[in-house]
């Protein structure tokens, strides 16, 4: 799956979807520059024994550049278990109350005003507040440091208070707006705290979700499965690990694969992505509208407000004091397939150079869900360079990504992953890489049992009357002189025979004669 990032919001109620990058800022908006940033998250990222906490970390972080502060090494407990069941939805987090809690600096968020009122021209202070995804009360204190600087004028207001009051830049603050946008052209909700985003994958980690038979079976109700496989997928999803699926081709492995992403997708509950991340100056967006399903899209303000409505203004105000941070999406568990295109630089982070700031890899967009790698050993990337780039994160459940300073840092690698190969197991991986993989799973060629049952089933959602004679027909012209079956014959048999009557102007008679013609094509020697 190519990941991508659209300069205009894809959700017309919701004006930041994801980074928002200018195309065409105002016209005095010089070329942007960078403030980069350093940051000395390392190890004992998840130590043993360590108690979760609550909230969001109260670590003022600094963007401007004359200030930097070290950031306090992050210590989280290794997840063994989650609280979360099917269907349920993990904690959100916690409302910050005041500045600090927050994150954020004064400056920090005063430079996404100062953006926002530079594109956007007048914006009433609630409006502000919506578009930083921040309680207006962080806002507002925000605003009178930027009037007492002479940034902010106003132009107008009601009498209820700086929430309905509208706000325009002033000359020294339109220069420092294009200060602003030289540092980075992000202008978007604000960002979370690298701790915030820690703990709450922490908390929506997919280790301990809730698995049984009847759950599971149900992501895996239109698709055939031996008796024995789901006693091996059901484990495999309960500890949250890695799981190596191979076997010969065309036996269902991706599907599989897909049907355990669906699984989370669907039974795996809600959890809580930021839209963007930030430490120590340089901002990692996330959120993805292309890969991750929102669910909380009647939650977000997409109305415009009247000044002169003053209960319409008062109900904006208080709806900016809420129960979740809005800085995050609530969505459903990711679910991330790649395959032959993936290369060494997806999973690295990406710098946008005419924006000045980054999004995450793949993978860590699928934290909290499924990353599926389908024809493992056939990307452009030799399978070793891939191995090696994994072994720390399978081990230790966290990834370090490098800046473009040199600088790295780490972040949880909160995943189920999932590899699927019709390659030879032992021509791929070494017994170091097997050792960190705790779940392998054949899937080999099926029984004339289990091929009967596949082709009844492609007849059924194909409306096509089933006939045994046609299955005895292809044993014994094909399987039984030594053609081995695979699941996928019967549906590749069926849409070739379906193709020949629609060519012909006739419904499927599903017989022996027919699907002798469509085997001969299927089947022949190249």
């Amino acid at each position: 799956m190519t990941e991508t990032h659209s300069a205009t919001p894809s959700d017309p109620r919701d004006p930041w979807n994801g980074s928002h990058s200018p195309s065409k800022p105002a016209a005095n908006v010089p070329p942007a520059g960078f403030d980069h940033f350093e940051s000395d998250l390392f190890a004992n990222f998840f130590p043993e024994n360590a108690e979760p906490e609550t909230g969001t970390p109260a670590r003022p972080i600094n963007s401007g550049p004359p200030q930097t502060k070290k950031a306090a090494p992050v210590a989280m407990n290794r997840p063994e278990e989650s609280s979360a069941s099917p269907g349920s939805t993990v904690i959100p987090p916690s409302v910050p109350t005041t500045l600090e809690e927050s994150g954020l600096t004064i400056m920090q968020v005063g430079d996404l005003i100062l953006k926002q009122l530079y594109l956007q021209g007048c914006l009433l202070g609630v409006d502000m507040a919506r578009n930083a995804r921040l309680p207006f009360n962080i806002v507002d204190d925000v605003l009178r440091f930027l009037k007492d600087e002479k940034c902010l004028e106003v132009m107008s207001g009601e009498m209820i208070g700086r929430a309905s009051y509208r706000f325009n830049l002033t000359e020294l603050g339109r220069l420092r707006a294009r200060e602003a946008f030289e540092l980075c052209r992000y202008v978007g909700p604000a960002p979370v705290s690298l701790e915030a985003y820690v703990q709450q994958c922490r908390r929506q980690t997919v280790k301990g979700i809730s698995c049984n038979a009847e759950s599971l079976s149900h992501a895996f109700a239109d698709i055939v499965l031996k008796k024995d496989l789901l006693s091996l997928l059901g484990p495999a999803v309960c500890s949250g690990r890695s799981i190596f699926i191979y076997g010969p081709p065309g036996n269902g492995k991706s599907l599989v694969g897909r049907g355990l992403g669906r699984y989370l997708n669907t039974f795996g509950g809600e959890i809580y992505i930021p839209y963007a991340l930030q430490s120590e100056g340089a901002i990692i967006t996330l959120y993805d509208p292309t890969l991750h399903q929102a669910t909380d899209d009647g939650d977000l303000p997409h109305k415009p407000l009247n000044p002169r409505d003053e209960q319409a203004m008062e109900n904006a105000r208080h709806s900016y004091e809420p129960s979740v941070d809005m800085r995050w999406r609530r969505i459903r568990r990711p679910v991330i397939i790649t395959g032959g295109e993936l290369t060494l630089e997806m999973l690295d982070l990406r710098y946008i150079k005419t924006s000045n700031f980054y999004t995450a890899p793949l993978h860590i967009k699928a934290n909290s869900g499924v990353f599926l790698i389908d024809d493992f050993g056939r990307q452009i990337v030799s399978p070793r360079d891939l191995l090696n780039r994994w072994i720390l994160p399978l081990e230790e459940r966290i990834d370090y990504l490098t800046l473009i300073t040199g600088k790295k840092f780490s972040v949880p690698f909160e995943q189920l992953i999932i590899f699927s190969t019709n390659l030879d197991p032992a021509e791929l991986v070494d017994e170091a890489f097997l050792r960190r993989i705790r779940h392998k799973i054949e899937i080999g060629p099926p029984d004339r049992e289990f091929y009967t049952r596949i082709f009844q089933l492609c007849c059924e959602q194909r409306e096509i009357p089933y006939r045994p004679e046609v299955v005895d027909f292809i044993y014994r012209q094909y399987y039984d002189q030594g053609k081995t079956p695979k699941s996928s014959d019967p549906r590749d048999l069926l849409d070739i025979a379906d193709s020949i009557c629609r060519f012909n102007e006739k419904a499927v008679d599903l017989s022996p004669e027919l699907l002798g013609v469509a085997a001969e094509r299927f089947f022949c020697k190249l």
